[in-house]
């Protein structure tokens, strides 16, 4: 239930501070007093769009804050899902700064717009004049139907069986699709892609053959010169003549053997040059093995080269710089290839999904369906009570389901609103029948309905009485007594009749201030209330017959 409402710096309002009692309220002002302003502020709290247009004083932000009771109406998950504080009593505020940027708080927590949207359907309802336009809406009726059906049942509503059966299948049925578009595109690289493969597996590579290739590959190129050079090294170590570094150490070797015993230096150096002795005897026999072992093949040489060639014309094909990345690309290749090969079993068993739940779909959507005719039957057979008593006796209302070619994220049903007002006239689409004042007075029956089978705390009715005046107006202000004896409903209107029946009278008025003029909000009791009403009758200053008038209708 609304139960404050601070308005500070918006349009035409300075600063105002509005307490709102429970049960039925009544806002009544001229035309252009500021009465929508005041809806256009709370609209701030559920969410709408910010515009910096509305700030008064432009080098001020402005705020809007309001205070509900929202205890009994099961919005814990709602504020836990988004990480909001939960409380009883829930405080609002919306601020819009001088830059147009604005912000939203919810028990002083920052939230996003959406979280203000999702909540506001939980605890508020505004119903403006033009809404009646949506009686038109096919997603509105099937709502309303819905809503009515929900009612009825407990545990998980047939709305959400089918909803959540949809969702299953929509989301099956795009991966089938998203599979088949796979294979369709498989299909058309397959026969490449196995060529790339079989190119790949053929070459039987080794990760690290590259390398050992261009060093043999090197080493053929050069094996003459290679050969001359070790050669000659081997000769220059030991060639069988004394002027070979062999036999001058052992020369030297034999010198230092004489005097070895006669100086302990001496004695060291005959090891040193006898270990040096070992390691190039060691040496001339491996040049000698080494240079033995080389020789040019003309046949291997054009096999490396042509190995080399291969490899790199696959590197450069996949544009890679190594044998290891051929080897991983493959590799992949081969995976690719597997998955093609098992793709047609996916989607056979994704297709069996699909159709079951296709099949779940439509039990669900029968179910709801059932529950949409019953509840288009308890609508069509409750509501013409109500449009009798807003002076439509003749009036016939039925509701027509019909199904849809597909099904769609609401069913596969299309609903109708059938209407006539006078005795023996064809039922037609309400949109071609019904007057402005007929779809109020509809959408006033259809909102009565509404509250019995909704946990809402309030309802706002913007000018709902249009078209209406005399008994009917009574009749208007009856239902809503009866509608607030189960909610708060506070109506703006310009009917007397209404404002007489409320528990709690407000008025919007504007006033001169300085320089500028500026909307303000007072509630108004006992002779003031009176005079208020007396003057809705005739004129201001009102006149005694006025305020006569006044009295029985707030006796009434």
């Amino acid at each position: 239930m609304l139960q404050t409402l601070h308005i500070e710096n918006y349009a035409l309002i300075r600063e105002t501070d509005i307490a709102f009692g429970d049960g039925f309220v009544a806002v009544t002002g001229e035309t252009g007093a500021g009465k929508s302003i005041m809806l256009g502020a709370l609209g701030l709290l559920l969410g709408q769009r910010a515009d910096a247009a509305v700030l008064a004083d432009k080098e001020r932000k402005c705020v809007v804050e309001a205070q509900f009771d929202v205890a009994g109406l099961g919005l814990e998950g709602l504020f836990a899902e988004c990480d909001v504080d939960y409380d009883d009593r829930l405080i609002l505020r919306r601020e819009i700064l001088p830059s147009a940027k604005s912000r939203a708080f919810a028990n002083d927590t920052p939230v996003q717009l959406a979280f203000l949207k999702a909540l506001g359907s939980h605890i508020i309802d505004i119903h403006s004049q033009h809404q009646t336009l949506t009686l038109a809406d096919s997603d509105f009726r099937l709502a309303l139907l819905d809503t009515l059906a929900a009612a009825t049942v407990k545990g998980i509503s047939p709305k959400a069986s089918y909803a959540s059966a949809y969702a299953e299948y929509t989301a099956l049925k795009r991966q089938l699709e998203e599979l088949t578009a796979v294979e369709a595109q498989n299909r058309r690289e397959q026969d490449y892609l196995q060529f790339q493969f079989n190119e790949l597996a053929e070459a039987r590579l080794d990760a690290d053959e590259q390398a050992a290739l261009e060093q043999e590959s090197q080493l053929l190129a050069h094996a003459e010169a290679v050969r001359e050079g070790l050669s000659a090294a081997a000769t220059a170590i030991d060639d069988d003549s004394e002027a070979s570094v062999l036999s001058r150490l052992r020369q030297a070797k034999s010198a230092l053997g004489h005097i070895a015993s006669y100086h302990p230096d001496a004695e060291a150096l005959l090891a040193r040059i006898d270990s040096a002795l070992i390691e190039l005897d060691d040496i001339d026999s491996e040049l000698q093995h080494t240079a033995d072992g080389i020789s040019f093949s003309p046949d291997r040489q054009q096999q490396v080269d042509d190995r080399l060639a291969l490899i790199y014309r696959l590197e450069k094909k996949h544009g890679v710089e190594s044998v290891a990345e051929l080897i991983a690309i493959r590799d992949g290749l081969d995976r690719r290839l597997q998955s093609m090969a098992t793709l047609d079993s996916r989607i056979s068993d994704l297709m069996e999904q699909v159709d079951r739940a296709f099949a779940a779909v439509q039990q669900a959507a029968d179910a709801l369906s059932a529950s949409r005719r019953a509840a288009a039957d308890r609508l069509a057979a409750d509501i013409i009570p109500t449009l009798h008593d807003l002076g439509m006796p003749e009036a016939r209302f039925a509701v027509g389901l019909e199904p849809t070619a597909t099904y769609g994220p609401t069913g596969h049903d299309a609903v109708a609103f059938l209407f006539n007002a006078n005795r023996g006239a064809e039922l037609r689409d309400i949109s071609r029948v019904a007057s402005g004042g007929e779809l109020s007075r509809l959408m006033l029956a259809i909102k009565s309905m509404l509250t019995s089978a909704t946990l809402l705390p309030t309802i706002i009715f913007d000018e709902i009485d249009t078209g209406v005046s005399g008994d009917i107006a009574g009749a208007v202000a009856g239902i809503m007594c009866r509608m607030a004896s189960r909610m708060q409903v506070v109506a703006i209107t310009h009917l007397p009749q209404i404002a007489a029946r409320a528990s709690q009278h407000l008025k919007v008025y504007k006033q001169v201030d300085g320089d500028s003029t500026v909307s303000r909000i007072r509630e108004l009791v006992s002779d003031d209330r009176l005079t208020e009403i007396a003057v809705m009758l005739s004129a201001d200053p009102p006149t005694p017959a006025a305020l006569q008038t006044a009295r029985e209708l707030m006796g009434n």
